[in-house]
């Protein structure tokens, strides 16, 4: 069966990865509806997708002007399309873009690589959008096991084959202070009493 391009969980793993995918792009939804009014975009904004996937932020917004960033190719993305490490340089000029957007990304780049990358993102936008699961939250969303972001790598690795993710990958999930050092004020999306993700949002500034 084809991978969704909107399936949050499509390269994982077993029967609690196709349970969560649809429980996740929920959340998504939900969690856009709230946050990216924030941006007050009018339609045909351009809008920096980094990490923008098969689809990223045009399965949301399509009437918005979009182009897409990754570290590998994407043949089959629907638009506008570079292939760039956004923590080296990004081939854009100073605020050449009204929004950079950037979902569950910064998780995935290196510490030591977290401010360049955070530099590039409000180099290039006049605002940002940019979410990350919250370290605070009990599931490590990616191999959807309990408490695995809180160990070491050397104890998280082997528990790590144990969950959905397969591929084992030195994730580092982020502080609200992290956050905020690189983004500025970060906004909590809830799941209950517990907070799931941080969202920071600036709206794009003249």
């Amino acid at each position: 069966m084809p991978q969704s391009p909107t399936d949050v969980y499509a390269t994982a793993r077993g029967p609690l990865a196709r349970l969560a995918s649809s429980l996740a792009a929920r959340a998504r939804e939900r969690r856009h509806a709230r946050f990216f009014a924030l941006t007050r975009l009018s339609p045909g904004a351009r809008v920096l997708d980094v990490g923008c996937g098969q689809l990223g932020l045009r399965a949301l917004e399509p009437e918005l002007d979009i182009t897409g960033v990754d570290l590998v190719k994407r043949p089959d993305y629907p638009g506008p399309f570079v292939q760039a490490d956004a923590s080296a340089r990004l081939p854009f000029a100073d605020g050449e873009f009204e929004l950079v957007y950037c979902s569950s990304v910064i998780e995935h780049v290196p510490p030591a690589r977290r401010a360049a990358f955070a530099a590039e993102v409000r180099r290039v936008g006049k605002g940002w959008f940019v979410q990350t699961p919250a370290f605070s939250f009990p599931i490590e969303p990616h191999s959807l096991l309990p408490a695995a972001h809180w160990l070491p790598p050397r104890l998280r690795r082997p528990y790590w084959k144990l969950g959905a993710a397969g591929e084992w990958e030195n994730i580092a999930l982020l502080r609200r202070s992290e956050m905020e050092t690189l983004f500025g004020p970060a906004l909590p999306e809830r799941m209950g009493p517990l907070v799931k993700s941080w969202v920071c949002v600036r709206a794009p500034v003249s």
